[in-house]
């Protein structure tokens, strides 16, 4: 399955990318295996990763759970929580 992974603020800091394209291996199919697989990529995603409740994400731009399901060719956003003032 290919995706595109979008990179936002403090992520696209530390990663030191915006985005990218990959292709994912067999088993991930969902928004919480893909965040496994990325922070097991080595550094700097596994320190980017680490705290993975605190990252958020959206597929094709809707706000997405760990359960949320995956397609070729789909659009997954990651950034950090934001808060308002």
């Amino acid at each position: 399955m290919n995706i595109r992974l979008l990179y936002f603020a403090a992520l696209r800091e530390r990663l030191g990318i915006a985005h990218e394209n990959c292709t994912l291996p067999d088993g991930v199919t969902t928004v919480g295996a893909l965040q496994d697989w990325l922070a097991v990529r080595g550094e700097p995603w596994s320190g980017a990763f680490a705290e993975m409740r605190r990252v958020r994400a959206a597929v094709d731009q809707s706000m997405a759970h760990a359960d949320t399901a995956l397609r070729d060719g789909a659009e997954v956003a990651f950034f950090p929580p934001v808060t308002g003032g």
